[in-house]
């Protein structure tokens, strides 16, 4: 357990590395369709998304109804779309997983003073018990 890879690695046949970094969408090939700031509001994006995906979904139905020979395009654009979409969710990954270990942490000190609490209460018990015992030795 002691020695831990750092760097790249061979797993496989594919070469991965231990750095945690999600790949940029033009790092993929993929055109990016939403703000390339540090501050993107990710639920106004995925909403927008959403709704351009199902526009494009309506409009490839129509494509294949009127002109079946442009479906590649539609496809394509569909595509891209799904590739951005998947692309913003990843990018809440480590967002979502500080905040699952939150609330693990949260639950684990919640179970913790519950289970001092009930300490607590046994040993207050055990000590009437042995108080109870003793006046009835003296008695």
């Amino acid at each position: 357990f002691g020695d831990s890879i750092e760097g790249t690695y061979v797993c496989f046949g594919g070469n991965y590395t231990t750095e945690d970094v999600l790949p940029s969408l033009e790092e993929q090939g993929v055109p990016q369709l939403y703000p390339k700031d540090s501050n993107v509001d990710y639920k106004k994006e995925l909403r927008s998304l959403n709704r351009e995906l199902q526009l494009h979904i309506l409009e490839l139905a129509d494509v294949l109804v009127d002109r079946p020979s442009q479906y590649a395009k539609r496809i394509g654009e569909i595509s891209s779309i799904f590739k951005n979409l998947h692309h913003l969710l990843n990018s809440l990954r480590p967002h979502q997983a500080r905040a699952t270990l939150i609330h693990i942490m949260e639950l684990q000190i919640q179970q913790r003073k519950q289970a001092v609490e009930d300490i607590k209460r046994r040993r207050e018990e055990a000590q009437r018990l042995l108080k109870d015992a003793f006046v009835a030795l003296d008695g």
